[in-house]
């Protein structure tokens, strides 16, 4: 009889388990959402693999040109690149916050990068360990803070990136603007080359948080140079176009940036 009674009692605990509500998961914003697929076509694209692929023979050519013209200048040639996403792949960090609905901050951030174990975007560590083969120094400016310099030296140097030292990883240490280091590069090098995946990795035209209208003014300008100079790597997930879109106001809440991207995408009307 004991034992009937608790099958009974067992069996109505599971159909109140069944029965009860479940919690509604909170909705991932569409900015997070854009993060999630952006990440998953970087992991697994093949497309995406292309595009590095074709980026980097092009800075292979543009760099063999240069290499072909005599110099008048007795500095030495050097290449200039961004580190995240131009150089090192982070999806695995976007995705991981992004699928919980969770916005950047930058504790979580430098404990990826203290992990040393972002991969390589495709093509990048062959163009640069050929540019150092042929005597053209590398230079990695990055926004990365100094506080994550020996995360940063440990990931390039499991790939045998060269020119890994203190005095070609040039970190922030101020304004986020990498004019001014450019500058320290040009005064004792000749740059050929500058990689990047966000436009402020080319030109200032693109510093203090430039409105959209006045980025696009200066991509117009500056058309000539991508391809030629400029070498721009793909990256849907994040950059100063994103910034732009939401007046550089990092503090909106996923409700107030899925109102600024339902009222300036185009949409098909019905």
């Amino acid at each position: 009889m004991k034992k009937r009674i608790s099958m009974v009692i067992a069996g109505t605990a599971l159909l109140a388990a069944c029965s009860a509500p479940k919690q509604t998961q909170q909705s991932v914003s569409l900015a997070n959402g854009g993060k999630v697929w952006a990440s998953l076509w970087q992991q697994r694209a093949a497309e995406y693999k292309a595009l590095c692929f074709q980026a980097y023979n092009l800075a292979k050519l543009r760099l063999d040109e240069a290499l072909a013209k005599p110099s008048a200048d007795a500095k030495p040639m050097a290449v200039v690149t961004d580190i995240d996403e131009t150089l090192l792949d982070n999806s695995p960090y976007d995705a991981m916050r992004a699928l919980n609905n969770q916005e950047y901050t930058l504790d979580t951030w430098k404990a990826w990068t203290a992990k040393a174990e972002a991969d390589t975007v495709p093509g990048a560590p062959a163009f640069f360990k050929y540019a150092a083969s042929k005597g053209v120094q590398v230079y990695y400016i990055t926004n990365r803070d100094e506080s994550e310099r020996e995360g940063t030296t440990r990931n390039l140097q499991k790939y045998g990136l060269p020119f890994t030292d203190a005095a070609h990883i040039i970190l922030k240490n101020g304004p986020s603007s990498k004019e001014s280091r450019r500058q320290q590069v040009l005064a004792k090098c000749n740059i050929v080359l500058l990689c990047g995946d966000n436009l402020p990795d080319f030109d200032k035209a693109y510093d203090n948080k430039a409105p959209e209208a006045d980025r696009m003014a200066a991509t117009e300008r500056l058309k000539k140079e991508f391809g030629s100079r400029y070498i721009v790597i793909p990256n849907p997930s994040y950059g100063d176009f994103e910034g732009a879109l939401f007046k550089y106001n990092y503090k909106l809440s996923g409700a107030q940036t899925d109102s600024v991207i339902k009222a300036n995408i185009k949409t098909d009307k019905q």
